[in-house]
């Protein structure tokens, strides 16, 4: 879905997550398996979407994705496996 705030977890090629926010998830999604995303997800590509939110705007997909990145590991694995992931949702655009 373009322009629409969310935060998204990738899942990289040695295990790690990586958490992000954007306007446009499928856009962004190819720049990061491009290598031209973030530093972080350069090394370990390919990268692959493991959460999906959408939220109202920019400033909450922010502060969203700030607090997803404070959480621990297990954590962030119950928060894949939630309702709350739009990516097991039907007509979430992607």
């Amino acid at each position: 879905m373009k322009n629409k705030p969310c935060v998204y977890i990738l899942s990289c090629k040695d295990g790690t997550l990586y958490t992000g926010w954007t306007n446009d998830f499928e856009k962004r999604l190819a720049t990061h398996n491009s290598g031209k995303g973030a530093k972080y997800t350069r090394g370990r590509l390919p990268v692959t979407p493991v959460y999906l939110e959408f939220l109202p705007d920019k400033i909450a997909a922010t502060r969203r994705e700030a607090a997803i990145k404070k959480l621990p590991l297990k954590k962030k694995r119950q928060l894949i496996a939630s309702t709350q992931n739009q990516l097991h949702s039907k007509g979430s655009g992607v």
